[in-house]
C-alpha cells in the first residue's frame, strides 16, 4: 500500500467504518431474521458513535484519493452534526417502530448507508464525489420514506420524494456537465483556478444555476420545496425527524463548500441566486405555515423558513457569514430533534396523533411536555435569550456587515410573521380546554427532550466554546 493511499484511507476512516458496518449489519439482519431488529439498531448506533469518536480524537486535515476527498475543520464540524442527527433519530425510533409494527432491521441499515452518503457529501472536493455521495444518501432516503408498506400515506410519500428527487438529480447532473464543459475540470480547486484565470461565460452561469437548484432541493429551499410538506406528513414520524435533521446538515455543508470553494471567483453570480432563494424560503416558510393544522406539516414549512435564514449567512460571503451558517445549523438541529421527540411522544391509546388541536390544554395534563415544547417554539421563533435568537443574530449580523441590509430586514420581518404560528401552538397548550392527556413517554424520548430543552434554554451560558468551534470551521475557507 502506497503512503498516499494509506493517508487517504486514514482520512476516510469514519466513512469506511459506516460502509463496513452497514454491510455487516445487513448480514446480521438477513441471517437472524426479524428478531435481530433490536440488535441491529443498537449496533448501528454504536457504529455511528464510533465514527464520530474517531473523527473527534483522530481526525486529520488533508486531501485524499487524488484530491477528490477533503478533511478539514469545516468538514468535521458538519459531519459531527450529521452523525448526531442520525444517532438521535435511531434512538428515538425504537418505541415508535415497535408500536407501529414497522420495526424492520433494514431501517437502521438504510440510515447507516444514507449517513455514509452524507459524510461523502460533506467531504466532496470534486463534482463526481459530490454526485456519488448525494445519490447514495438519496436512494436510501427514498426507501425509508416508504418503509411502512402497510400505510398508504407512507408509500405515497416515498413515491413523491423519489420522483421529485430524480428530477433534482437530473438538474444537478446537467449543471455539472455544463461546468465541466466550460472549465474542463470536475475538481473544486481546478474549477476555482479556471474561473479565476479567465472570463466567465454565460453557459457557466447556467451550469452554476442548475447545480445550486439540485442542491437547493436537498435543503427544501424555495422553489424546490414542493416535496417537503407531503413527505414530512406522510412518512413515519422517525423518518420525518431524520429528514428534518441529518440530510439538511450535509446538504447545507455541500452548498457552502461548492460556493465558497469551486465558485468563489464568481461570487457575485451565486450571491444573487442565494439571496433570491433565501428571501423566497423565509417568506414562504412564514406565511404558508399559518393555516396548517398538522404539526408535521407545520414543521415542514418551519424547516423551509429556517433554511432561508441559514442562507442569509451564506449570502454574506464572509467568514462571519459561514460561521453564522455553521452555528445556525447546529442550533436548528437541536431544536428540531427536541421538537420531533415531542411529536413522537404524542401518543394516545388509539395510536399517535399529529393534529395541533390534540395539544389543547396540555399544560394541565402534562406540564413537563408543555414546558419543553414551549421552550422549543419560542426558540424556533427567535425569542431572546434562547438559542434560536442567537442563531438568527449571527446570520443577520453577517448580512448587515456585508451591506445586505434589505435581506436582513426581510429576514427580521419574516421572523415576526413566523412567530404567529409558533405562539399559536403555545396558546393552544396553555390556554385551551384539555383534550385528553398522552400516554407516558418512552425513556429515550424523555432523555432527548430534556437534553435539547436544556441546551436551548441555557445556550447563552454554554455558547462560547460552540462559537469558537464554528469560527474554526469557517476559517477553513478564509
Amino acid at each position: 500500500m502506497t503512503p498516499e493511499l494509506s493517508f487517504s484511507l486514514t482520512l476516510a476512516t469514519p466513512e469506511l467504518m459506516l460502509a463496513i458496518g452497514a454491510m455487516a449489519m445487513l448480514m446480521v439482519g438477513v441471517f437472524s431474521g426479524e428478531r435481530s431488529t433490536t440488535l441491529v439498531n443498537g449496533l448501528s448506533v454504536a457504529i455511528l458513535i464510533a465514527a464520530g469518536a474517531w473523527m473527534l480524537f483522530f481526525g486529520q486535515n488533508g486531501l485524499g484519493f487524488n484530491g477528490v476527498f477533503v478533511s478539514d475543520p469545516f468538514a468535521r464540524f458538519m459531519k459531527m452534526l450529521t452523525l448526531i442527527g442520525s444517532i438521535v433519530t435511531l434512538v428515538m425510533s425504537v418505541g415508535f417502530a415497535k408500536a407501529e409494527k414497522f420495526d424492520k432491521f433494514e431501517f437502521p441499515v438504510l440510515i447507516l448507508l444514507s449517513t455514509l452518503g452524507m459524510l461523502l457529501m460533506v467531504s466532496a472536493n470534486d463534482m463526481i464525489t459530490l454526485y456519488m455521495g448525494l445519490e447514495l444518501q438519496s436512494l436510501a432516503a427514498y426507501v425509508i420514506a416508504a418503509i411502512n408498506r402497510d400505510s398508504v400515506r407512507s408509500t405515497e410519500a416515498g413515491l413523491k420524494y423519489f420522483v421529485l428527487g430524480a428530477l433534482s438529480s437530473g438538474m444537478l447532473l446537467y449543471g455539472i456537465s455544463l461546468v465541466y464543459g466550460y472549465t474542463g475540470n470536475t475538481g473544486f480547486d481546478a474549477i476555482a483556478a479556471a474561473l479565476a484565470g479567465g472570463e466567465r461565460q454565460l453557459g457557466l452561469v447556467f451550469g452554476l444555476v442548475f447545480v445550486l437548484a439540485g442542491l437547493a432541493f436537498k435543503i427544501s429551499a424555495v422553489p424546490f420545496h414542493m416535496w417537503t410538506p407531503d413527505v414530512y406528513e406522510g412518512a413515519p414520524t422517525p423518518v420525518t425527524a431524520f429528514f428534518a435533521a441529518a440530510p439538511k446538515m450535509a446538504a447545507m455543508a455541500l452548498i457552502v463548500r461548492v460556493t465558497m470553494g469551486a465558485f468563489e471567483p464568481i461570487a457575485f453570480d451565486w450571491q444573487q441566486i442565494v439571496v433570491f432563494i433565501s428571501i423566497a424560503s423565509m417568506l414562504l416558510g412564514a406565511f404558508a405555515a399559518i393555516g396548517q393544522r398538522n404539526i408535521k406539516r407545520l414543521m415542514a414549512y418551519s424547516s423551509i423558513g429556517h433554511m432561508g435564514y441559514a442562507l442569509v449567512g451564506l449570502a454574506a460571503n464572509s467568514e462571519a457569514g459561514v460561521r453564522g451558517v455553521a452555528l445556525y445549523m447546529l442550533i436548528y438541529l437541536i431544536m428540531t430533534l427536541g421538537t420531533f421527540a415531542f411529536i413522537l411522544a404524542m401518543r394516545r391509546k388509539e395510536g399517535n396523533v399529529e393534529q395541533i388541536d390534540d395539544l389543547s390544554g396540555l399544560s394541565s395534563t402534562n406540564p413537563m411536555m408543555a414546558t419543553v415544547l414551549t421552550i422549543m417554539m419560542f426558540s424556533l421563533a427567535g425569542i431572546p435569550w434562547l438559542a434560536g435568537f442567537w442563531a438568527k443574530w449571527y446570520v443577520f449580523l453577517a448580512a448587515i456587515d456585508s451591506g445586505l441590509y434589505a435581506l436582513a430586514v426581510i429576514g427580521v420581518l419574516a421572523s415576526v410573521v413566523g412567530a404567529y404560528y409558533y405562539l399559536r401552538v403555545i396558546k393552544i397548550m396553555w390556554f385551551d380546554e384539555p383534550a385528553g392527556g398522552f400516554q407516558p413517554m418512552a425513556g429515550e424520548l424523555r432523555l432527548v427532550m430534556t437534553v435539547t430543552g436544556a441546551f436551548v434554554f441555557f445556550y447563552v451560558l454554554i455558547g462560547g466554546p460552540i462559537e469558537t468551534m464554528a469560527e474554526a470551521a469557517a476559517g477553513t475557507f478564509f
